[in-house]
């Protein structure tokens, strides 16, 4: 592997890949009742 070039990208990285892995365990925070896509979630944890 070859790697990182900064800190910066590496976190942002990891940060996407925890999230796909909170929305395949449906850990995800859910305070309305309506239905939200699993796009819709992704881009609420990710803000």
């Amino acid at each position: 592997m070859l790697g990182f070039k900064n800190f910066r990208c590496a976190q942002a990285t990891l940060k996407g890949i925890e999230l796909v892995a909170m929305l395949k365990k449906g850990q995800q925070r859910n305070s309305s009742q309506r239905h939200v896509t699993p796009v819709e979630q992704f881009y609420a944890l990710a803000a």
